[in-house]
């Protein structure tokens, strides 16, 4: 009794002990548990207005409840499928550019000895992911410019007509997924020169001296040691497959477009802000925050299965 009674006392001293020392980190992280509470968490008292006949004029829980009526009237609207689809197409295109081409220019840049060249193209690459939309729109608003732009001018010297980029509902998805791999081609670069350089360079060696050049060394010893790292990115990116980048097409987009690019954050936009119909947009960013979130539990399960990520 006497031993049990020492070792409670040692433990109690020891968690004490342990609180004071974490204490200094507790309280820095405060500000950021507060900040998400009131801005993540409170704001899902917001979702009754998805069940909701809303009126501002009225308190949010002194609202005429219709149930599911909002979503079936979501359903039922004629081009509530179009914006479902262009929103799949363009998040998917997004998705396989953004996987492909960052391990391929990856791989080319591996191949450089130069180490200050290779430095200074790295970091030309990744530097458009820290422009935000908002400016890189203005910028793109002018070099695909039917008339006087960069682009159309190069066009115009080869002898092709030139094509309205943003103004072509038939071009315009395609344009906003050129344009998001270019911006995020060197950050996703980053992630798969980091796997390259864990590579053990005894491989490469044992690959050198069964008689494989360059190329063959890329193909049989590279790609297979980073292959891991890139199914693993791949099942991670399921989750964004309704992210079809909100800031990008809202800056890029025109009426002209919309029967390709309007997608569903714009659409709850326009709904939401512009008509003021509070309680049909929250029905739509409740239905794409469900899909999203079924989306993101398989893409951990398969990450899990395939790849042996887990998060917890």
């Amino acid at each position: 009794k006497e031993g049990r009674a020492a070792m409670k006392t040692v433990t109690k001293k020891r968690k004490k002990g342990w609180f004071k020392k974490e204490l200094p980190f507790h309280v820095m992280l405060l500000p950021a548990v507060i900040i998400t509470i009131i801005f993540k968490y409170v704001p899902f008292a917001g979702i009754s207005m998805a069940f909701e006949d809303y009126t501002p004029l009225r308190g949010l829980f002194d609202q005429k409840w219709v149930g599911f009526e909002n979503f079936r009237y979501l359903f039922s609207l004629p081009g509530f499928g179009s914006v479902i689809w262009n929103t799949v197409f363009i998040a998917v295109l997004k998705m396989v550019g953004n996987l492909i081409f960052p391990v391929v220019i990856a791989l080319l840049l591996n191949e450089v000895r130069a180490k200050k060249y290779k430095k200074t193209v790295q970091t030309v690459l990744y530097l458009p992911h820290f422009i935000s939309w908002a400016a890189l729109a203005g910028i793109f608003i002018d070099i695909l410019s039917p008339s006087g732009g960069m682009v159309n001018n190069l066009l115009n010297s080869m002898g092709v007509k030139e094509v309205f980029f943003l103004g072509n509902a038939d071009v315009f998805p395609y344009t906003m997924v050129f344009t998001d791999v270019w911006k995020e081609l060197g950050w996703g670069m980053i992630v798969y020169l980091a796997a390259i350089t864990g590579i053990d360079p005894t491989y490469y060696e044992a690959a050198r001296m069964d008689g494989a050049g360059r190329f063959k060394q890329i193909l049989h010893v590279t790609i297979p040691s980073i292959l891991p790292m890139i199914l693993l990115m791949m099942v991670l990116s399921v989750g964004n497959v309704l992210q079809a980048g909100f800031e990008q097409v809202f800056n890029l987009y025109s009426p002209q477009v919309y029967a390709t690019g309007d997608i569903i954050d714009t659409y709850v936009y326009r709904i939401g802000v512009i008509e003021a119909k509070f309680d049909l947009a929250t029905a739509v960013g409740l239905f794409k925050s469900a899909i999203s979130f079924a989306l993101i539990m398989v893409g951990y399960k398969m990450a899990d299965k395939l790849a042996g990520y887990k998060v917890f």
